[in-house]
């Protein structure tokens, strides 16, 4: 079986988002495509918090090479997948490394200037929209990009629906306590909007302590670090999946929402553009609040168009085909 390394921070394999979700699905289809996926990661991280004056998470991985390229030798690794641009040097150390990038320098996002000389080495990647590839065609000249979706679980998507148990005023938001997600907004929609439920679930235990510095209003209810099961059992139960990020690389909670038949919205920035199907509704910080309770108030209860744009587009069944033809490709090199 042929080895491919996964490196991730630390982190990232620790917490219940979107980067664990997708190491463990990888490496499930590629059990199935006969591909052996090997985590790897440091044993030490700079710090447990995302942004830090002097702690940034590049300069973490760059002190973090040696353990890096010990773990990846010692397996006897030739071709690696890295998910964060502090990795990129690893194509001086391995001939066969693309970037799957769980983040992109955006303006949209904190520390995108400590990521761009990383992203001028890029010489391959693995993304997840078609709006990625362009966007590195467009500032870094990288034209070697294969699109593949992190496709959401079928089984769970098939389970947990049961329109019979959806609450109508139930709102659901999924996310961190970071500025670019904007939790701030949402806690003044549940404020402004006491007749609504507000769900919010953080990805990990740590957002316990850093919400304590926000009055959450009593018609919200935090979530934690939930399993996929968990997740898909809120989704089913809530009419509306809202997103307000400012910007995403693919934004899997609302590819999962639209499997569940969700009512969506979602920003207006064109990184959300895959999402798009009759029930999903892109707006801003000046109408999201009414779309919202205009979602919350349609006849629909849920819609079979999106969640049939869904299991069409982002499935598992795509993602694994999507990594059958890049497999069949890049480990013939």
């Amino acid at each position: 079986m042929k080895k491919v390394g996964l490196v991730m921070r630390k982190i990232q394999f620790a917490e219940s988002q979107g980067p664990r979700v997708f190491a463990d699905r990888l490496q499930q289809i590629g059990k199935e495509l006969g591909v052996d996926i090997v985590f790897i990661s440091p044993e030490r991280h700079v710090s447990a918090h995302d942004w830090i004056p002097g702690y940034e998470h590049e300069k973490g991985d760059l002190v973090n090479y040696d353990i890096v390229l010990d773990q990846i030798n010692s397996q006897q690794i030739e071709h690696v997948i890295y998910t964060v641009s502090g990795f990129t040097y690893l194509k001086m150390f391995i001939k066969n490394s693309v970037l799957f990038p769980h983040s992109f320098p955006d303006p949209a996002l904190t520390g995108y200037e400590m990521m761009k000389p990383f992203y001028q080495m890029v010489d391959k990647a693995v993304v997840q929209t078609e709006f990625l590839k362009q966007e590195f065609a467009r500032h870094y000249g990288v034209t070697d990009v294969d699109v593949i979706p992190i496709g959401f679980n079928e089984g769970l998507a098939e389970q947990h629906f049961d329109p019979t148990r959806i609450i109508d005023n139930r709102i659901l938001w999924i996310g961190r306590d970071e500025e670019n997600r904007r939790p701030d907004l949402v806690l003044e929609y549940a404020r402004l909007n006491p007749d609504k439920e507000v769900i919010m679930v953080f990805g990990g235990e740590r957002y316990k302590e850093s919400m304590k510095k926000y009055n959450i209003p009593t018609n919200v209810k935090l979530q934690f670090a939930l399993s996929q099961a968990e997740i898909f059992t809120l989704m089913n139960s809530s009419k509306v999946y809202w997103s307000c990020s400012k910007f995403d690389t693919f934004a899997m909670p609302l590819t999962e929402a639209l499997a569940m038949g969700k009512i969506i919205v979602k920003p207006e920035h064109p990184c959300y553009g895959h999402i798009s199907s009759t029930h999903a509704f892109s707006g801003n910080d000046k109408n999201w609040f009414e779309l919202v309770n205009m979602a919350a108030a349609s006849p629909h209860k849920f819609s079979f168009d999106n969640r049939a744009y869904a299991f069409e587009t982002f499935s598992s069944r795509v993602m694994k085909e999507g990594y059958r033809k890049f497999f069949d490709t890049w480990l013939s090199q």
